[in-house]
């Protein structure tokens, strides 16, 4: 273990949205606070909220029945993670295969793992974590749009992307092919003070990176700050169901 033990404690929030009829956003917090998840469906009907209710199930378990929480290595968690991901992967495009009416169904997910002195975030999809430290905001999963990817290739601006016709259209989420290719886990040492965001695009629908920094400084409490980030992008017009999870790193 490292030199400085610390402790998450954590605040969430999944709301609807003031524009749609229903919530394909789910989210996971592990009760033991070893592990957090934000997943956001996408589908007809009900299917999105299927897949992404699917993920939250399906990842969880896997973690814990592949994860050695204290002892695991650090090659041993980024392959873990993939697995765990690449399953839940699997699971939504065979139920997919069967039933009609999820045939187009698929969710992005992003999660935050704490074992032993590291943590481990990856994604899939154009859900996202931030980590705010030293009072800088840094975004640390990639977003697997058509327009980031574009955007990459230097083909269109950032300005460009925010109003783009297919900046939500995902080139790999889970219940498509690309879902069980892994989720470009990184990993850190945390340190007492900083804190982390895991939200749904509901969020960004609505505000920008520097709203999103604003809203963390004026709401230390991590249920807070939570409630003030989906208020915020509700009130900004958000058109997307909205989830936000808070993770604050504090001395154990």
């Amino acid at each position: 273990m490292g030199d400085e033990m610390v402790r998450l404690r954590s605040g969430v929030v999944c709301v609807t949205g003031n524009y749609r009829d229903n919530n394909e956003d789910n989210f996971f917090v592990d009760p033991d606070g070893r592990f957090f998840i934000v997943a956001d469906g996408m589908g007809g009907q009900s299917a999105g909220e299927k897949a992404s209710a699917m993920a939250v199930e399906h990842v969880p378990k896997k973690l814990n029945e592949l994860i050695d929480f204290e002892n695991s290595s650090t090659e041993e968690i980024v392959k873990s993670v993939d697995q765990a991901v690449a399953f839940a992967n699997a699971e939504i495009m065979a139920l997919g295969e069967i039933d009609p009416n999820a045939r187009n169904m698929g969710t992005t997910i992003v999660l935050m793992a704490a074992v032993g002195d590291q943590h481990f975030i990856a994604g899939v999809g154009d859900s996202r974590v931030y980590l705010l430290k030293d009072g800088k905001l840094e975004q640390l999963t990639v977003d697997h749009s058509l327009t980031r990817a574009l955007q990459d290739a230097g083909t269109i601006t950032e300005e460009e992307a925010k109003t783009h016709r297919y900046r939500n259209v995902l080139y790999r989420y889970l219940g498509s092919k690309e879902g069980g290719s892994g989720t470009e886990a990184t990993y850190r040492s945390p340190v007492v003070g900083e804190r982390y965001v895991l939200c749904s695009d509901g969020v960004m629908d609505g505000i920008e990176d520097d709203v999103i920094q604003k809203v963390l400084e004026a709401h230390i409490d991590p249920q807070e700050a939570a409630a003030a980030l989906v208020d915020a992008a509700l009130e900004a017009g958000s058109k997307d169901n909205v989830t936000s999870i808070v993770v604050n790193v504090e001395e154990a």
